[in-house]
């Protein structure tokens, strides 16, 4: 005899249907959100009653034609497939910045300064440096921009261990003065072109740019931040300072009793956060520009809000490696697609943005999500004893 009893899901298993169910509830909210922003649309359901056909054709046309114009500029063509990917390779490495922190149970929110004094240092020497052929160069630069982006970080891991303050407030205001500095910086004769007065830098040399598929957005960083997901799963997952590092996350009394030394993983923790969100600004400042293919230029927006979108991608991807590079590409895919929603569907490309904020509300409450669809949730079955006689004929 069977015991037919039903066993509990995975752990795994229960986030990423969570997780999916979250990603369907967003994209529902933004569809009813742009048939009511739509004046036009939502002017026929004044009259549904009446006719309720016109409503509802009208409605399933603006979802459909935004939906499509979606899929077309993210991965309609070759040229949507690489543009996606270009949007992806900052979005990744700034994720595994904050996922890494994560799983130290650590908040990072400062993976936007870090971002910011990576570009900034990356740039300098990108235009600075002349004469190196690119296989010095580029790995120089990329190096100066992690460097300056784990010192970014460490900085508050250093202050969190030696004094306690809470890294969410230590990062917010670090962020504040990584914004400061490169508006400072951007305004100085160092940093500006030649002949310019506004805060925008020289143009990098070739030599320190990423080298891309001709014709299209694709280009080395796409690779550089699938390695760099590998390497933080290796990390984590097969040396002993990861499972120290995961231990702290999830109980610092315990992992320090078991011989773990939690001051001393934090800063490192903290420095190697900050070093994958300096990559993502390096991706940011070293990518050939989309329509001409010039070399990038440094400016005092060039960063935009890569470290804030980095916890929303590190959140859908449940701070695992793997996760990040799915969710990095989702997002990747949305940023892709703005100019399509623009032209195809006259969807303000800001929806991108409220599905993202979506995103983070839904993931963030599971209860939530497993509430408005029942069938998530995990059918309970009494605890019934079964004689050992029947577990053997069993």
């Amino acid at each position: 005899m069977s015991d037919k009893r039903i066993q509990p899901r995975p752990a795994w298993v229960t986030s990423t249907i969570i997780t999916i169910a979250s990603l369907l509830l967003a994209f529902v909210v933004s569809a009813v959100i742009m048939v009511i922003a739509d004046a036009e649309v939502s002017s026929k359901w004044a009259y549904f009653f009446s006719r309720p056909g016109d409503a509802l054709a009208a409605s399933w046309d603006k979802i459909a034609r935004t939906f499509h114009a979606m899929w077309v500029g993210s991965v309609g063509s070759v040229s949507a497939i690489t543009n996606t990917t270009r949007e992806a390779a900052p979005l990744i490495c700034a994720g595994l910045a904050v996922a890494v922190a994560f799983r130290a149970g650590l908040f990072n929110i400062g993976a936007q300064g870090q971002a910011m004094m990576g570009a900034l240092c990356a740039a300098y020497v990108g235009f600075t440096v002349k004469g190196l052929p690119l296989f010095l160069h580029l790995p120089l630069v990329i190096i100066v921009g992690m460097l300056a982006g784990a010192v970014w970080g460490g900085i508050v891991g250093i202050l969190k261990a030696r004094s306690g303050a809470h890294e969410v407030i230590l990062t917010i205001m670090m962020n504040y003065v990584a914004t400061s500095l490169l508006a400072y910086a951007m305004l100085q004769p160092a940093f500006q072109a030649s002949g310019r007065n506004d805060p925008i830098s020289p143009v990098l040399e070739w030599s320190a740019t990423m080298p891309r598929v001709a014709g299209t957005s694709l280009h080395l960083g796409f690779l550089i931040s699938i390695i760099a997901a590998a390497v933080v799963w290796w990390i984590l997952e097969r040396t002993k300072f990861g499972i120290n590092l995961q231990a702290i996350g999830l109980n610092p009394n315990a992992a320090a009793v078991a011989g773990a030394s939690v001051p001393n993983i934090t800063v490192i923790t903290m420095a190697m956060a900050g070093s994958f969100a300096g990559l993502g600004g390096v991706m940011m400042v070293t990518a050939p520009d989309v329509l001409t293919g010039s070399p990038p230029q440094m400016t005092g927006a060039i960063i935009g809000t890569l470290g804030f979108d980095a916890i929303t991608v590190a959140l859908l991807g449940r701070s695992h490696p793997v996760g990040v590079i799915l969710a990095g590409l989702l997002f990747g895919a949305l940023k892709a697609s703005r100019r399509t929603m623009v032209t195809m569907a006259e969807t303000p490309d800001k929806l991108t943005d409220l599905i993202q904020a979506l995103v983070v509300l839904f993931v963030a409450a599971p209860a939530f999500v497993a509430s408005v669809m029942p069938f998530l949730k995990e059918r309970k079955v009494k605890n019934q004893s079964v004689p050992v006689a029947k577990v053997a004929e069993a």
